[in-house]
């Protein structure tokens, strides 16, 4: 699918722990990447991390973002050809209990890893990965595109905007593309929209909220149940930040050292409710429980992302659509608990189908 982009080359992945850190390790193991991660051990039990085994096949380092010394350290150590950055405070909710470290994190940490790669004079193909809230929302229709204005009214959100808007004066600062060449750095952000799948364990997430209320028998309770969300499984966005490292490591590479959006078809944009109702009827069950709260905290009523530009210049497209995206998260959670299948064969299985049915590829 990438040819031999990651066959034999050193991969540094931050946030390697978290549920996209896990599934995109275990795809670079695959692909014969020697991969090391860096993160802070995962933060739920369980962790798609620990049940699938994901730190036999690579080099797995505790560290914290925050620490610049422990984490240029790590990054001089691994030498990397390819750096994809996923470590991140990713919740919503959990950004207004704890706002400040949501911006230490997710801004500061990665200023901290932007700066050790300049100061050891790392030279690679760069993805820092941000999210589909970056953006000013407006509540629009239509998609946001890569270049309208980035805002955020959450804490969350804002700190992955400044993220955005930190990654943009590290690279015209320190890393221009026309001078890649001499400084050998070539930088990405990547915006991903909602993702699902099997192994998330979060707390106040949709699907592993689901999963927690189903032995209990009861109502699923839905904060936003009419909010507008573009749905996708991991490994669609994991696909696209993969396909553009391989790009930004191939001849002519610095074209693409700027912003790109991943998500899923318009058709394919469901409401809360939607996803919940047909995750459940998978599952044999129905019927959940609308407990929005007009005092709650604000999230986002309408997200939408163009990907136009994704699947114009690097050739990405998604792979599998609503329907396909919720039988796998569905059956994968059923028979990890079910237990009739392991964590990793489940997890092997779904990433076998996903790259059987993609028809996009590096050059």
């Amino acid at each position: 699918m990438f040819g031999n982009a990651y066959k034999a080359k050193r991969v540094f992945v931050t946030g390697h722990t978290g549920f996209k850190g896990s599934w995109l390790s275990l795809w670079l193991q695959r692909l014969g990447a020697e991969v090391t991660g860096y993160a802070l051990p995962p933060v739920t039990e369980p962790s798609l991390f620990g049940s699938a085994g994901i730190a036999g096949g690579m080099r797995h380092i505790e560290g914290d973002v925050r620490d610049a010394d422990a984490l240029e350290k790590a990054l001089a150590e691994a030498e990397p050809d390819f750096i994809f950055h996923l470590a991140a405070q990713p919740l919503v909710l959990e950004s207004y209990a704890a706002p400040a470290e949501t911006f230490a994190i997710n801004v500061s940490g990665s200023i901290n890893l932007m700066e050790a790669i300049r100061r050891t004079e790392t030279r690679a193909a760069v993805v820092m990965v941000t999210t589909d809230k970056v953006y000013l929302n407006r509540e629009w229709e239509h998609g946001y595109r890569e270049d309208d204005p980035l805002g955020g009214h959450d804490p969350y959100s804002a700190s992955k905007a400044a993220m955005e808007i930190a990654v943009s004066s590290w690279r015209n600062s320190f890393f221009p593309p026309d001078h890649a060449g001499i400084h050998g750095v070539r930088m990405a952000s990547a915006r991903a929209g909602n993702v699902i799948g099997g192994g998330d364990w979060s707390g106040n997430r949709l699907v592993p909220d689901l999963v927690r209320a189903l032995p209990r028998n009861v109502q699923a309770e839905l904060r936003n149940p009419r909010s507008l969300r573009p749905w996708q499984h991991a490994l669609e966005p994991l696909g696209g930040y993969l396909l553009l490292g391989s790009k930004l490591a191939a001849p002519g590479g610095e074209a693409f050292a700027e912003a790109w959006n991943f998500g899923p078809l318009p058709t394919d944009v469901r409401n809360v409710g939607d996803l919940a109702g047909a995750l459940l009827a998978r599952w044999g069950r129905e019927g959940w429980k609308d407990v929005s709260d007009a005092a709650a905290p604000h999230e986002a009523g309408l997200l939408r992302l163009s990907i136009d530009k994704a699947v114009s210049r690097l050739g990405w497209r998604p792979v599998w659509d609503f329907s396909e995206t919720v039988a796998r998260t569905a059956d994968w959670y059923a028979d990890v608990t079910a237990g009739t299948a392991t964590t990793r064969v489940a997890c092997e299985r779904d990433l076998e189908a996903y790259i059987a049915a993609a028809t996009f590829a590096a050059d």
